[in-house]
């Protein structure tokens, strides 16, 4: 058993030796994904896939729960369209694919391959929003989007990627700014209760916000490494777009008013967050609810008389309560331990002669590796008990890995050294509120400006920069 659990870990980079590199490896090892021989996109492995389908599913109910509903929109955007929100054109034209032929005929216009959906939902808008009765309009899609990459990395960037992107329409600012705020917490919901993945809720600055916003909410992350991941956005786009696309309404006065715009996304690259915020040297650690497998049952000694039997039985016990799948093939318990470790199965319950003997089997969380010895007729009790105690491992440790690795610092002096002494992480620290100075603090330390967090503190009266009356406090981070 313990030569082939090496093995197992052998195959997989130590996180200390090299963080990309193991990164590299959960993803392929754990058969998340496959390469392609189009540069920059990759095969989404049914494995890594029905990770993704279990964030769809709990996003996807959630989204309901606040009154929104799915469609879909085309993924070509006529380059005339996307020409009408200039700041939006502008800031998405380098990562744009286009499409110039259809067949063997040269197109009159140029198709944007979709790397958003603003426009599209505009032009929509336009058609079917007349009257204030006609709002709000709270829309959903699940699709994929093209962004043209330089450098990609399996779920963190890709050319092709998948994502759902929300686009609402409301009579007034109030009520946009409301929704806006209220999908962020949605996504703060979903991070720390399913993911076990604490954020640090904030707004980017004005240089970072998303082209055609007025305010732009984001989640952020911390990952092992110490280096931030931004999980989730939230725009509010004021009534910018409405006037670019000539979208107005008879407000319940009778006079035409433009409406107020928000959109909000997450991807794939939440995939990439739960690999480095809970992953370690033996592969993937996944939380419960969204593990495709959440107990492994493994039968030991499995060719001797009743065993596989009564594991078939248990298997079919378990699936009534949670994701249970059994392994009756000819490998080794050990193969299969280190398989289901790398893979990152919440729970194994294990199950030879001598426990059915004894009416009992053994259960190993995955995080930890605990072994519980459990009586068979308490298993359906204990299992549900023994993934919450996944989730909440999951969260501390990733919590505790946050706090440890955000640093307070009062002069760009302070930052450097609280990163070559303790290795990258949050920094916290005031900013003047101006972008030349956002610029120097990333040029002078390597961290950029992540958010200004929604809890602010005081950690100065001055800038970290200029030494002039500080506006707001912000979390610096690098980021990937």
């Amino acid at each position: 058993m313990a030569k082939d659990q090496k093995k197992m870990v052998d195959a997989i980079t130590s996180m200390d030796e090299d963080f990309a590199k193991w990164y590299t490896d959960v993803c392929k090892k754990a058969e998340l994904v496959s390469y392609t021989s189009v540069k920059g996109c990759m095969v989404i492995r049914p494995y890594g896939y029905a990770i993704w389908e279990n964030i769809q599913r709990i996003l996807d109910g959630m989204f309901k729960e606040t009154g929104h509903e799915n469609v879909n929109m085309p993924m070509f955007i006529p380059e005339s369209l996307l020409q009408k929100e200039a700041d939006h054109v502008e800031g998405f034209a380098p990562e744009c694919a286009w499409v110039t032929y259809g067949g063997s005929e040269k197109l009159e216009e140029r198709l944007c391959v979709r790397p958003t959906s603003e426009t599209l939902f505009c032009e929509h808008f336009k058609d079917i929003v007349h009257s204030h009765r006609d709002l709000p309009k709270l829309y959903n899609q699940w699709v994929s989007v093209v962004r043209w990459e330089k450098t990609t990395r399996p779920f963190l960037r890709s050319r092709e990627f998948l994502w759902q992107e929300g686009h609402t329409l409301h009579a007034t600012a109030e009520e946009a700014i409301e929704e806006t705020e209220k999908m962020l917490n949605v996504y703060t919901k979903f991070c720390q209760e399913y993911l076990a993945m604490p954020v640090v809720q904030g707004m980017k600055t004005e240089s970072d916000k998303f082209a055609g916003a007025e305010r732009t909410y984001c989640i952020e992350a911390l990952m092992h490494d110490g280096k931030a991941l931004q999980a989730g956005t939230s725009h509010y786009f004021g009534d910018g777009f409405a006037k670019a696309f000539d979208i107005q309404y008879s407000n319940k006065e009778n006079k035409l008013t433009y409406p107020h715009q928000t959109s909000w996304g997450m991807t794939t690259r939440l995939i990439g967050a739960i690999i480095m915020t809970h992953g370690d040297d033996n592969g993937l650690v996944l939380p419960p609810a969204v593990a495709p497998v959440q107990v492994m049952v493994i039968p030991i000694a499995q060719h001797k008389e009743g065993v596989l039997d009564k594991a078939y039985a248990l298997t079919d016990e378990l699936k009534k309560i949670c994701r249970a799948k059994i392994d009756d093939s000819s490998n080794s318990p050990g193969w299969k331990f280190a398989e289901y470790e790398m893979k990152g199965v919440p729970v194994r319950v294990e199950l030879g002669p001598k426990d059915i003997e004894n009416n009992q089997c053994v259960v190993v969380t995955r995080h930890n590796r605990e072994k519980t010895i459990v009586p068979l007729d308490k298993l359906s009790e204990v299992i549900p008990q023994k993934l919450q105690e996944v989730r909440d491992g999951l969260y501390a440790k990733a919590l505790e890995n946050r706090e440890n690795r955000t640093y307070k610092c009062t002069t760009m002096d302070e930052i450097t050294k609280a990163l070559e002494e303790n290795g990258d992480g949050f920094v916290k620290a005031m900013w003047c509120g101006e972008e030349e100075c956002e610029d120097k603090v990333k040029e002078a330390t390597g961290v950029g400006s992540r958010c200004i967090p929604f809890d602010e503190e005081q950690i100065s009266d001055v800038c970290v920069c200029c030494g002039k009356p500080a506006k707001k406090m912000l979390y610096w981070g690098k980021a990937y």
